[in-house]
């Protein structure tokens, strides 16, 4: 028996310092301690290794089962040895005894040292799991502390661990300075480990961030009287937002942008400078298409229900503004109503419409020249009758 007071009373220490029972030490420890032994001691043992806190003690206890004849002094006991420890035991019995080595006490701490550090690892990065999962797509502010090349580290309110801003995360465009206050989302995803050190993956390039910092903004969206109904973003260019109000004294778009535009301009400055389009969502998916071109005025829309695709009519004018910078507009409005979207400009259609009428006429004309010769056709066809 080995008296380890000092090794329960550090894992008491641990307990209280990160929060994690010593159950979960002292289990894992007895199954290491078990492995440390039967290596040095004999693999082929049955062993098992009892760690009391209340005795602060650590004892190996062997197995063996009691025979007539031993042939495996490892693993069995004859009777006659095992009456003498307790005169009830019978062949078939199993006997345990205390095998605790003299010099186990420094392989209990080696080994505990390996085990406690890995469990540590395991036990924060099972916390940092669960705390993602608790507050993910949630917002927080974190302050930035460190700059790794165009990775950021930061420290975030309610975690421990350090937040991780990596480059395809962050705006494109901005730039961060030790000390920086900056809002952050954090992702729905595992932890990731880094150099060794569990972080907190956040983003600033996700269309739930603005999202978020809408909710955030606008009080009508978090009593409910205002409802985001999708949201698609291109961070760094553009975001477009549809919402909606069930009342009808409710200007939805109104509330979103605020008067002479204070609660979207506080947004946008959060977010480097980017484009934002506020719709008013409606469920006439011809109303929703136009509306979702925005800044760009529509003539007509016309849908084909089965393969959820439109046309739309714009002005030549507003062709470009319709598309957006590499197809960008286009895009985003087709990502946020869920219709495919092809755009045409009013000339363009107008063209089609007279080269139609011209290939009608040619053809029409091409009937008369031949009419002599249809009516000779039909004459043969009435000899036949």
């Amino acid at each position: 028996m080995i008296s380890s007071k000092d090794f329960f009373a550090a894992l008491e220490d641990l307990e209280k310092e990160k929060k994690i029972d010593k159950e979960y030490f002292i289990t894992a420890l007895e199954s290491a301690l078990m492995s440390a032994y039967k290596k040095d001691f004999g693999e082929a043992q049955s062993v098992s290794v009892k760690l009391n806190p209340e005795k602060n003690t650590i004892k190996v206890v062997a197995y063996k089962t009691v025979v007539e004849e031993v042939l495996d002094p490892d693993k069995e006991i004859s009777v006659e040895e095992a009456r003498a420890i307790k005169p009830s035991y019978k062949v078939g019995d199993i006997v345990g005894q205390e095998v605790t080595p003299k010099n186990f006490g420094r392989i209990a701490a080696q080994t505990a040292r390996q085990v406690v550090m890995q469990r540590l690892r395991e036990a924060e990065r099972g916390n940092v799991l669960q705390d993602i999962s608790a507050k993910s797509e949630q917002l927080t502010t974190a302050i930035v502390r460190r700059i790794n090349g165009k990775d950021v580290y930061l420290e975030l309110g309610g975690f421990e661990n350090e937040g991780y801003l990596a480059e395809n995360d962050q705006i494109p465009g901005e730039r961060f300075q030790i000390g920086d206050r900056i809002r952050v989302c954090i992702k729905r995803s595992k932890e990731q480990e880094i150099a060794g050190q569990v972080v907190v993956p956040v983003t600033r390039a996700s269309a739930n961030f603005v999202r978020k910092l809408f909710e955030l903004e606008v009080p009508e969206l978090e009593s409910g009287e205002v409802e985001i109904k999708s949201i698609v973003r291109e961070a760094g260019f553009r975001t477009k937002i549809a919402v909606y109000s069930s009342d009808t004294n409710i200007d939805p778009v109104g509330a979103c942008v605020g008067n002479m535009g204070s609660r979207i301009n506080n947004i946008i400055s959060q977010i480097n400078g980017e484009k934002i389009d506020v719709i008013r969502w409606s469920s006439d998916v011809f109303e929703f298409i136009a509306a979702a071109l925005n800044p760009a005025e529509v003539i007509s829309v016309e849908i084909d229900e089965l393969t959820k695709s439109s046309k739309v009519i714009v002005p030549d004018n507003k062709l470009s503004l319709a598309i957006g910078k590499g197809g960008m507009n286009v895009r985003l409005a087709a990502k946020l109503t869920g219709w495919k979207i092809d755009v045409k400009s009013e000339s363009s259609v107008a063209d089609s419409v007279s080269e139609n009428a011209d290939s009608f006429l040619k053809f029409s004309t091409s009937l008369d020249d031949n009419k002599g010769d249809n009516i000779d056709i039909f004459e043969d066809l009435e000899t036949l009758d």
